[in-house]
């Protein structure tokens, strides 16, 4: 018997064709709503702090990509963030693994504390490769959704705040209020204005994507709906999505919260929007109050898995 090997290392500019053909393969046997597309990754590559060929690991045997493994390092708080997927037909051979261990090393050297991955609750291989690597589950999160079609907007209940959409040029100010909104919450990094303004502008996306509340001259709030058209055309669904939702922390209880949110839902039906989907904190009652009170239903589950690095 032929003894399976491969090799692991860096990803390199000319493998980006091959990087994105890895990826479709994988999600034409999966079906697990991963979007692929040549646009797509290339954003992901191109993400600020993110740098593919330090931050990028691939599995490749007889010159064929069989799989990767990305770490976004976030040595502010600590962690670092992976994801990893290996191709159907070489699963269960123990790739997964060794670029974990490569992404653990990486990790470590970098100067995180732990290192973190995503899987989906559902996904019972997943989640037993990630007890034989003795992870630790720390987290879940809820994914929900809202069928929007044929529903009449609900009154929305003024809370006495000024609401308009975030301009190019403020995105500044979209970063002060997500940062002072979500400080100390598990697992925020604070983010950059370079950060925001890259992420507002992905896939056509443009800052007035973004409901705004103001106390006068100051951010107190926001509802960030994305629509990604490329992937809605691809698929032929009409998705969006609330991406982020928050509150000044001296602004909470005043209905605030529920108004930006029914104005961003508004928005999305504007456009033609269909079903609206969101991830939440299982831990963030409030959060979850809030949704399920306009109607958010929980489809699905994340969890978060940890590894500590001494």
């Amino acid at each position: 018997m032929t003894k399976f090997t491969f090799t692991i290392r860096n990803y390199r500019p000319d493998d980006f064709e091959n990087y994105v053909r890895l990826q479709a393969e994988a999600e034409a046997h999966d079906r697990c709503g991963r979007y692929v597309s040549a646009q797509a990754v290339m954003e992901f590559l191109n993400w600020p702090n993110f740098f593919p060929q330090k931050n990028l690991f691939l599995a490749e045997t007889a010159k064929n990509l069989i799989g990767f493994i990305s770490v976004f390092l976030e040595l502010e708080i600590g962690r670092a963030v992976s994801d990893v997927l290996v191709h159907p037909r070489h699963r269960r051979k123990g790739v997964a693994s060794q670029l974990f261990a490569r992404a653990l090393g990486h990790a470590r050297e970098a100067g995180a504390r732990v290192i973190q991955v995503c899987l989906p609750e559902a996904d019972r291989r997943a989640r037993n490769w990630a007890s034989r690597l003795n992870l630790q589950r720390v987290r879940r999160f809820l994914e929900m959704r809202l069928d929007i079609r044929n529903r009449p907007p609900p009154p929305v209940e003024r809370s006495g705040f000024t609401l308009r959409l975030l301009q190019v040029g403020e995105e500044d100010q979209m970063t002060a209020i997500q940062n002072r909104s979500f400080a100390g919450t598990w697992g925020f990094k604070p983010n950059t204005t370079e950060e925001i303004t890259y992420r507002l502008n992905l896939g056509g996306r443009c800052p007035e994507d973004v409901v705004m509340a103001y106390a006068g001259d100051n951010p107190v709030g926001y509802c960030w709906t994305t629509v990604n058209p490329e992937k809605n055309a691809a698929l032929k669904e009409k998705k969006g999505q609330i991406h982020m939702l928050g509150v000044d922390p001296d602004c909470l209880q005043m209905g605030l919260g529920k108004e930006i949110l029914l104005v961003g839902l508004a928005r999305l039906q504007h456009k033609g929007i269909e079903v609206v989907e969101l991830t939440v904190d299982s831990n963030n009652q409030a959060a979850r109050a809030l949704y399920e009170s306009v109607g958010f239903e929980v489809c699905a589950n994340t969890l978060w898995f940890e590894k500590k690095l001494n």
